[in-house]
């Protein structure tokens, strides 16, 4: 199981891409309401950057930045052993320049972040900050987050066929895994309701290939 503890499984840069983008274009057909999503992703967040964010409804949430030196990822479970002390002591350490500004966004609090793992172009594997982790199976929590970046499209359906009550195709999952360019008939697998014509632009937004 990926987390901070084991990245070994985690993909590269433009795996993890193409994969936020996978998981944002699933939930932009199967579920209309924007609310209501886990996952989004705007390909063009700023210059020469992409964003990719995950959130439950519950407050846990992750956001992925892209950029033209790498990625960084980072997270916040609400009730995991580090969040009564987030950040916790040396999360941020090491992390590159390249990232700072995304880092220190605002909009995006230091405070709220429980993990956070980056890589650059010239690193050779997923890197995390000096720091000793409490007791407990996931203290930090990525486990419980990271677990939809394994890129494995049954992973994706086992909680989609929960969290939206029906069975999501498998084979349609498994195409738009493989960023099988969209159309009318591959979004009506997955909802027959789904208007690919309405969807066509917000799909191009977060930059999947469209037919």
């Amino acid at each position: 199981m990926i987390s901070t503890r084991d990245l070994s499984e985690l993909t590269d840069i433009e795996g993890l891409l193409r994969l936020s983008q996978s998981l944002a274009t699933l939930d932009a057909i199967l579920c209309p309401e924007w609310e209501f999503r886990y996952f989004s992703f705007n390909n063009r967040w700023e210059a020469n950057a992409k964003l990719g964010l995950m959130r439950n409804g519950e407050g846990d949430d992750w956001l992925l930045y892209f950029n033209d030196q790498g990625a960084v990822l980072k997270g916040f479970v609400h009730n995991c052993p580090m969040a009564v002390k987030a950040p916790w002591p040396g999360i941020f350490d090491s992390v590159p320049e390249a990232f700072s500004s995304f880092l220190h966004e605002p909009a995006f609090s230091r405070e709220a972040t429980t993990f956070c793992v980056w890589r650059t172009f010239d690193d050779k594997a997923w890197q995390i900050g000096d720091l000793e982790f409490p007791e407990g199976p996931d203290p930090d929590g990525s486990a419980t987050l990271m677990r939809f970046l394994d890129g494995r499209p049954a992973t994706y359906k086992r909680w989609g066929d929960e969290y939206f009550g029906q069975p999501v195709h498998p084979g349609a999952i498994d195409r738009v895994y493989r960023h099988v360019p969209l159309n009318a008939s591959l979004v009506a697998a997955l909802n027959p309701e789904a208007s690919f014509r309405e969807l066509r632009t917000e799909i191009e937004e977060i930059g999947y290939p469209v037919e």
